[in-house]
C-alpha cells in the first residue's frame, strides 16, 4: 500500500487528482454526514428546481448513521454504511460539486463514470471500527433534514479521519487492483 497522505477539506481539484487508488489518507477539516434518506430528499429537491440545503462544492460526504452520543462527546459510534445505497442519487450530487465520498463497498459503473466526469474520489472507512473512527470526529451538528434523525445531513469537524482511496478520479479501483496481487500468486 502507498504512503499515508494527509489531506484537508475542502478538497481542491489538484488534491483529488493526486490521490490514487490504494492511498491511505488522514482527513482533517469538515466532512458532511448523509445517508440514503438524505440523498433521496436532496435529489427530490433538485428535481423540483430547488437548491441543495448545503453547498457541497469541494466537500466530502461520509455515508454514516451514527449512534447517539454519550454525555460530553459529539457523536456515538460512527461506522460507514454501504455506499451502494447512495448509487441511485450520487451522480446528481456529484454534478453539484461534491469532491469526495466515504463509505464501504463497491460503487456502480454509473457512479464511477460520474466520478471521472466530475473529478471525484471515493474512499472507504473500515467497517467494524466505528468506535475508533468516532474519536476522530471533534464536532457534529445537524444542518439539514433534522427529522431524519441519524440520517440527517450533519456537519462534522474531523482530525486525522482514516480512510483508503478505493476509486480514484481516473476510475482506478483498488478493490480490483488489490485482488490482482493474490490472483497472480
Amino acid at each position: 500500500m502507498a504512503e499515508q497522505i494527509r489531506i484537508t477539506t475542502p478538497l481542491t481539484d489538484e488534491t483529488v487528482k493526486n490521490l490514487k487508488a490504494g492511498d491511505s489518507v488522514l482527513i482533517t477539516g469538515v466532512i458532511y454526514a448523509a445517508r440514503d434518506a438524505a440523498h433521496k430528499r436532496m435529489v427530490e429537491a433538485l428535481d423540483r428546481g430547488e437548491d441543495l440545503p448545503v453547498d457541497f462544492t469541494g466537500q466530502m460526504v461520509y455515508y454514516v448513521g451514527p449512534s447517539p452520543a454519550k454525555p460530553g462527546e459529539p457523536i456515538g459510534s460512527a461506522g460507514p454504511t454501504t455506499s451502494g445505497r447512495m448509487d441511485a442519487y450520487a451522480p446528481r450530487i456529484l454534478d453539484k460539486g461534491l469532491k469526495g465520498m466515504i463509505g464501504k463497498g463497491y460503487r456502480s459503473d454509473a457512479v464511477v463514470e460520474s466520478m471521472k466526469k466530475n473529478g471525484v474520489v471515493y474512499l472507504v472507512a473500515t467497517g467494524g471500527a466505528a468506535a475508533l473512527i468516532s474519536k476522530t470526529i471533534k464536532a457534529y451538528e445537524v444542518v439539514a433534514y433534522g427529522d431524519l434523525g441519524p440520517e440527517a445531513i450533519a456537519r462534522m469537524e474531523v482530525v486525522d479521519f482514516p480512510a483508503i482511496v478505493a476509486i480514484d478520479s481516473e476510475g482506478r479501483n483498488f478493490y480490483h487492483e488489490g485482488q490482482k496481487i493474490y490472483r497472480q500468486k
